[in-house]
């Protein structure tokens, strides 16, 4: 297995270009299935997660080519409906495709999803919305298997914002008779990021953001050419990163008010952050106030993928903070890790307590999950001293090449 080894203490100077979002990839590309032609996806990131769905389209019947940093998808010949077990376990976001499955052939059979261990992920969201619109679910044996004679547009309300959930119902309405409205949809900036891949190949969603979300049912979708939205959460990696390390960087291809929920905290705390259309700068000229109070939210509230990278900036900062994740029940797993390095914290059921030090202390330390091992790394930047992350194909799964875009920023990282 590879590793990082970081020898810490380096001020961070340059611009980066963000990536297209991983978490919106994704949930597109499963929404390639409702499409019965050829869909070229622009600027397709090299993340792991990617590689995977790609694989399980492939499985499905479609034709896959990558021309430069595109992939062209053709649907045309989607025949299986099974998806191998052997894919989904390895991806959570194979679940997405229970909805553009069944919405296609009528049929679906996907296995529970694996990914991330950082808490229970239940799929009974998905499963109550696509049993509103008129499918009939089997589970057993570890699997998930759906059938219907007819898609029937529905009211459906989530107990939960659920963003899988939520792009499940949407990608599954597509085919539905009739218009469905979903009430207390997630309303993260991947959600109207699919609506809108969706209309451009003729879908009719209307609603994505607010509220309410409203399919009217279509009989086909088109071809299409489309261009994912930027990762907003690599972006905050990078922005907390330069913030514990000080220094003064530009982060190109990004949505500022994606983010706003850590800018504002960033600004607050005494960074400087120059905003612009699609780019933030951040200069740190040493170490920030404490946020305070950091709780995860649903969006617009701050994000769960960015609380691990959140904490370890408020390690070094100045006064106490309490985290407190009200979305995943073992998200701190990172927490013991950040411990070996020095770190004060104490964790009492979902909150932690994190008391500001003069230095992080270079260590050996371990990336559980994707999120954990990014905040590890900028641990490891920040410290004093040698860090090795190990179990680094976690933080693979969504950050491309993160070692060489530290390097152009002056960092002391490499692959080992």
């Amino acid at each position: 297995m590879d590793k990082f080894l970081i020898n810490g203490g380096k001020s961070l100077h340059g611009e980066v270009v963000v990536p297209r979002a991983k978490n919106s990839y994704l949930a597109i590309l499963s929404a390639c299935v409702l499409c019965k032609g050829t869909v070229t996806l622009k600027e397709c990131p090299k993340f792991v997660d990617i590689e995977k769905m790609l694989k399980i389209l492939s499985s499905l019947g479609c034709e896959i080519k990558k021309i430069d940093r595109d992939v062209v998808i053709d649907c045309n010949n989607i025949s299986n409906y099974n998806v191998a077990k052997e894919l989904a376990k390895e991806v959570r976001s194979s679940i997405f495709l229970l909805g553009p499955i069944i919405a296609r052939l009528k049929r679906a059979k996907v296995s529970y999803p694996g990914g991330c261990d950082i808490g229970l992920r239940p799929i009974d969201l998905h499963l109550k919305g696509l049993r509103t619109l008129n499918v009939n679910i089997d589970e057993k044996f570890g699997y998930i298997e759906c059938k219907t004679d007819c898609l029937k547009g529905q009211n459906i309300h989530l107990d939960y914002p659920s963003v899988g959930a939520t792009e499940n119902i949407m990608m599954a309405s597509v085919y539905a008779k009739g218009i469905t409205r979903i009430f207390n949809p997630a309303k993260e900036p991947e959600i109207v990021d699919l609506q809108n891949f969706i209309n451009s190949m003729g879908g009719k969603i209307f609603g994505a953001g607010s509220d309410v979300i409203e399919i009217v049912g279509v009989d086909s979708l088109h071809s299409t050419t489309y261009t994912p939205m930027p990762d907003r959460i690599i972006a905050g990696t990078y922005l907390i990163a330069c913030a514990g390390c000080t220094g003064d960087i530009l982060i190109k291809n990004v949505v500022p008010c994606h983010i706003a929920s850590l800018t504002t905290k960033l600004r607050d705390s005494g960074f400087e952050l120059i905003e612009n259309d699609d780019s933030i700068r951040l200069v740190s000229r040493g170490k920030g106030n404490s946020f305070g109070k950091i709780d995860t939210m649903p969006y617009p509230g701050f994000p769960t993928d960015l609380q691990p990278q959140a904490l370890v900036l408020q390690t070094i900062s100045k006064g106490i903070c309490i985290v407190t994740e009200n979305l995943f029940e073992t998200r701190f797993k990172h927490v013991p890790e950040l411990i070996k390095m020095g770190a004060d914290i104490k964790v009492k059921d979902r909150s932690a307590i994190v008391t500001g030090i003069n230095n992080l202390y270079g260590a050996e330390v371990c990336a559980t999950d994707l999120r954990a091992g990014a905040s590890l790394v900028i641990a490891g930047l920040m410290a004093k001293g040698q860090t090795i992350i190990s179990d680094i194909h976690n933080i693979d799964r969504g950050y491309e090449n993160l070692e060489d875009v530290f390097k152009s920023l002056g960092a002391d990282i490499k692959r080992i």
